[in-house]
């Protein structure tokens, strides 16, 4: 399999990065803090870059074309939406996962088959809707 890229470090893409590395796949996680790679476990086998993801010339030579598939989790939409453009259209990565905390910008990423967000927003109204129908079992 083709490597990874998760663009963010925070907790979810810490949690996704050691996820990654867990499974012994090839995995590269991009933040400008360093400090944010504190999150990663102690046995962690990727790469972690301090480096600017908005930089397109940055992700380049990291060797982001190759990658299979990118998760980014900024934590800025903007940043999010720039990425998720920049990494389906320009770099043609066959998978693009991005968490959008706005739901109303999943009409900019529609119509594009590789990009697949995801929005907390929704996910924690439907599960508060599922605990409050007795539907949800824990």
């Amino acid at each position: 399999m083709k490597r990874t890229f998760v663009i963010g470090c925070g907790k979810l893409g810490a949690s996704i990065a050691n996820e990654i590395s867990r499974r012994g796949l090839e995995v590269i996680v991009v933040d400008p803090d360093e400090s944010s790679f504190a999150m990663l476990d102690d046995d962690f086998s990727g790469d972690a870059k301090v480096e600017d993801a908005s930089d397109l010339e940055t992700l380049i030579d990291l060797g982001i074309e190759s990658a299979g598939q990118v998760y980014i989790t900024t934590g800025n939409d903007n940043l999010s939406l720039f990425l998720a453009h920049a990494c389906a259209i320009e770099f043609e990565i066959p998978y693009v996962y991005v968490r959008f905390d706005d739901p109303t910008l999943g009409i900019l990423v529609q119509g594009q088959s590789n990009i697949k967000a995801v929005y907390p927003f929704q996910l924690t109204r439907d599960r508060l809707a599922l605990l409050r129908e007795g539907s949800d079992v824990q």
